[in-house]
């Protein structure tokens, strides 16, 4: 079957903040393939044209890029022209899902619960005030970039004082900042594996967190935070959530593989969804293969297992 897969380019570094993240979550991938026998070879974006793909013959793509350029389309449509197979969502799917505004716009269209937001552009920050902004969304707030990853730019507001501040890092990072109603209780995971009708969700992972601070330090560089899984709900939770985080996959038009970000309230004990990754960490401290290797799927199963899905959005056509 390895050898069935042809000639594999694992895209990996690329040009986004995340690129630190995305090395290391390549470099677990490629290793992992090459040891399953397949033909895989480390290809960095941000270093090599990805025309080389198509004149060097590679035959699909693993993609373990993150954050922009790599997981917000652009990648994705390249590959479309080059007619290269690649994992994951497709165009669409990845651009809206690295876009928080437009992925909380289509949840609630689907009426979908996902906290109160505020979009605030960067030409507005001098307008902003931010007692409007606690009126809105109360405090604790969150304010991040809208198209950033692994909690880079991200603030938990806690008084009026603190939100200029905030708003002013996020926009270093994007030009759209969310501001978001900050919702007080467990915080969780959940992959999603397959395609429509098909897509199903792997176990539940509880997150704990230092001072419940989920930030780029503690998710990749330390081992204070707890990663729970079995997740310690109870069943009739833990099966609502991963209910609600396909249905949240589904009408995005996501396939191959997702996770999806969930906060439940302490207090009345509903979900809300955060937001979906589309190009999830593949790193030692990574929740896809955690989840997968609680539902009995090892690493080197679970790559083997997307590699094959590797498809485009349109493979009936760009094989004619």
């Amino acid at each position: 079957m390895s050898m069935s897969l042809g000639k594999v380019a694992v895209l990996m570094g690329g040009r986004s903040a995340e690129r630190e993240v995305s090395l290391m979550s390549g470099r677990g991938v490629l290793k992992a393939l090459q040891a399953s026998g397949v033909d895989a070879q480390a290809f960095d974006p941000a270093e090599r044209d990805l025309g080389e793909l198509k004149k060097e013959g590679f035959d699909r793509c693993f993609i373990a890029l993150h954050g922009r350029y790599g997981e917000d389309g652009t990648v994705q449509g390249a590959l479309e022209l080059l007619g290269v197979p690649y994992t994951g969502s497709g165009v669409m799917a990845s651009s809206i899902a690295m876009d928080k505004t437009m992925t909380k716009r289509v949840w609630l269209a689907e009426g979908l619960p996902t906290p109160r937001y505020v979009l605030v552009k960067r030409q507005q920050l001098g307008q902003v005030q931010g007692d409007e902004l606690v009126r809105a969304l109360g405090l604790p707030m969150i304010i991040k970039p809208a198209r950033e990853g692994s909690s880079i730019g991200v603030t938990k507001v806690t008084e009026v004082a603190q939100i200029a501040a905030a708003l002013q890092q996020a926009a270093a990072c994007d030009a759209d900042i969310l501001c978001e109603q900050c919702i007080v209780g467990d915080e969780v995971t959940c992959p999603v594996l397959g395609e429509g009708d098909a897509a199903r969700a792997l176990p539940v992972i509880r997150i704990v967190a230092p001072q419940g601070n989920y930030d780029y330090q503690n998710k990749y560089f330390t081992d204070d935070t707890q990663y729970l899984v079995p997740c310690g709900l109870p069943a009739g939770e833990e099966v609502a959530i991963q209910a609600l985080v396909v249905k949240a996959y589904q009408v995005l038009g996501c396939r191959g593989w997702g996770r999806v970000d969930v906060m439940i309230d302490a207090a009345t004990r509903q979900p809300y969804l955060l937001e979906i990754n589309t190009s999830p960490g593949m790193t030692g401290h990574s929740l896809v293969p955690m989840s997968a290797r609680a539902d009995g799927m090892s690493y080197e199963q679970l790559c083997l297992h997307l590699l094959q899905g590797a498809t485009l959005d349109n493979p009936v056509e760009a094989q004619a």
